[in-house]
């Protein structure tokens, strides 16, 4: 009698002769539940999950080594240098509170009401980095970006406010880097990394700067009668803010008095409407002034937009399509960067300048009118949100056109700095203390060759006093990490809203590309992948082991003794202690 196979046998049959042994399968078996696939796949060039990464020197962050692309940036370097007589100009434009979708070149722009065609031009002409990121809040990024470290390393976990103490003093800095290789050294703008004498602009390595050394709330929040009326209408208390121990007052500063800088004007509602224009203004005018000069300069302007409380002058008051104040501020944004890139144009050194624009958070949720971004979380959490940031760099006739989803920290803005000035890699290892830890990684040949990809394999997140993920590709592995509505429930809240839950506990990984909104744990099934991850997480505790973690400025319950400021790397390291004792004791 003749029997129908059943359609189970006749799978498992099928199977049988997929998996003969004399096809590329039977070396390379991958498929699913439902038999082998002869798919090869496909390799993407940023991916690094599977490389080992190397330090460049026993105090440097590791790097993904791609010695052709470095050598193919060298030459067209050497080639710049031969044509204009000197090292590169940089500029870096660093917005203040911009979210990641703010800007057209991200998706926002027209979008969500504030167009910025020169942003978006520019981005679009060089290369915009998608996975660029900032630290969860203002000072410990202008702090990364001036020492090349993560907050864990130089100390500023938080921003000081109203005259408290913490800032830059006794750090090695990039102005300070920069000319020591000839450069010209100007700052403009917001500075809020201290206002102690050793932290002062002129005192960390700038020939000039004028701009204010806080925060533009601190000038505008108690004056106004909407916002804080409990003290704008109480003659006492507007008087005891008159006399806070903070600098009132637009600065300008130079080597010339290292003890303080000279007042400009007060800061007050009406003057905080006029600063961005002014500020760019004396940009031009500085940019003007090294036309054709025989030395290179490095330009760092921390715009005043658009940190809330924004003023739009009658210039700019309903410029954007939403007419909020945040809007107008991001079309006003434009206009800077606009006059900037003009001024280098002008002046015919825009095709041997570098410029950097990036913002130094995700948006600040808790003051409305904001910025957007499309990732969870805002500013003062780790959540993409508060960190991932809109960036691009232009650079005319040198930077090819193109989107890359490589990793960059803004940690990676000092190291690749001095790669630009003829420090790069492992030399610039000679310039620290060989206790100073440096975070940022040389990126120059990643901005530079024509197909340049990035040199970091994993990205660490810092949280307040924590260290709170790490990436490596799409992949997060979360251990600290912030609740948004952990303790408020209502209203506009964001980062510094939440509660911290640390010590999370099991396999916390999120894919970013599947899930950008980290609300999904796919650490159980992807585990080939949460190893990896994990590892390099253990890597860097390491290395916060051996180049152990500062604390200059926290929130109140952020100030143990330095090795409490990471639980588990406090534990390591009495373990370690406790071995070695074992080992002396040993026969």
């Amino acid at each position: 009698m003749h029997v129908q196979p059943s359609r189970r046998s006749l799978t498992a049959c099928l199977a049988a002769l997929l998996l003969a042994p004399s096809a590329a399968s039977a070396q390379n078996v991958r498929g699913s539940s439902t038999g082998p696939t002869t798919a090869r796949g496909f390799s993407h060039p940023d991916q690094y999950v599977h490389l080992k990464d190397v330090k460049p020197a026993d105090n440097m962050y590791p790097v993904v080594s791609h010695p052709d692309q470095d050598a193919a940036a060298r030459t067209k370097l050497a080639a710049l240098e031969k044509r204009f007589g000197k090292k590169p100009n940089i500029v870096v434009i660093l917005l203040d509170d911009v979210g990641f979708m703010d800007p057209g070149f991200n998706g926002g722009g027209g979008a969500v009401g504030n167009d910025t065609p020169v942003m978006d031009g520019l981005a679009q002409g060089g290369l915009i980095l998608t996975s660029a990121y900032s630290t969860p809040s203002c000072s410990p990024t202008r702090a990364t970006l001036h020492t090349g470290q993560n907050p864990l390393h130089h100390g500023i976990l938080r921003p000081p406010m109203y005259g408290e103490a913490g800032g830059l003093d006794g750090a090695i800095t990039l102005p300070q880097l920069l000319q020591q290789q000839g450069y010209v050294t100007q700052g403009i703008g917001k500075w809020h990394i201290g206002e102690n004498e050793g932290s002062l602009p002129q005192n960390v390595g700038y020939d000039d700067y004028r701009g204010f050394l806080g925060v533009s709330d601190m000038y505008t929040e108690w004056r106004d009668v909407y916002f804080n009326p409990e003290v704008a209408l109480s003659p006492e208390r507007f008087a005891m803010m008159e006399k806070s121990q903070f600098d009132h007052d637009e600065v300008h500063c130079t080597p010339a008095d290292r003890k303080g800088c000279k007042s400009l004007r007060l800061i007050d509602l009406d003057v905080i409407k006029r600063l961005d224009t002014d500020w760019v203004a004396h940009g031009v005018d500085f940019i003007r002034s090294q036309k054709g000069a025989r030395k290179p300069f490095f330009l760092y302007y921390g715009t005043r937009g658009c940190h809330f409380d924004n003023y739009p002058t009658d210039e700019w008051a309903g410029r954007s399509r939403a007419r909020t104040s945040y809007g107008d501020c991001m079309v006003q944004m434009d206009d800077v960067v606009r006059q900037i890139v003009g001024a280098l144009e002008e002046t015919g050194e825009i095709e041997n300048t570098l410029v950097l624009l990036t913002s130094d958070n995700g948006p600040e949720c808790e003051i409305p009118p904001h910025g957007r971004s499309p990732f969870r979380g805002c500013k003062g959490s780790a959540w993409e949100g508060g960190v991932r940031v809109p960036t691009f760099a232009y650079w005319k006739g040198t930077i090819p056109p193109r989107r890359s989803e490589g990793l960059f920290d803004l940690a990676d803005v000092l190291p690749t700095a001095l790669s630009l000035a003829g420090v790069p890699g492992a030399k610039l290892a000679g310039h620290f203390p060989k206790t100073t830890y440096i975070d940022g990684v040389d990126q120059a040949s990643f901005l530079v060759a024509d197909e340049g990809q990035s040199a970091r394999r994993s990205r660490p997140y810092t949280l307040n006093q924590y260290f709170a993920a790490i990436r490596v590709d799409e992949f997060k592995y979360v251990f600290t990490a912030e609740i948004e509505n952990g303790i408020f429930q209502r209203g506009d809240t964001g980062g510094f809203s939440g509660s911290i839950v640390t010590d999370t506990g099991g396999v916390l990984l999120v894919n970013l590309y599947t899930n950008p909104q980290e609300d999904v744990n796919v650490g159980i099934r992807h585990i080939p992948m949460a190893v990896p991850v994990g590892a390099a997480a253990t890597d860097y505790i390491n290395e916060l082991i051996k180049y152990p973690p500062q604390f200059k400025i926290g929130f109140a319950s952020n100030n143990p003794p330095v090795y409490d400021v990471i639980p588990r790397v406090r534990d390591a390291v009495e373990a370690a202690k406790a071995r070695k004792a074992g080992e002396k004791k040993a026969p």
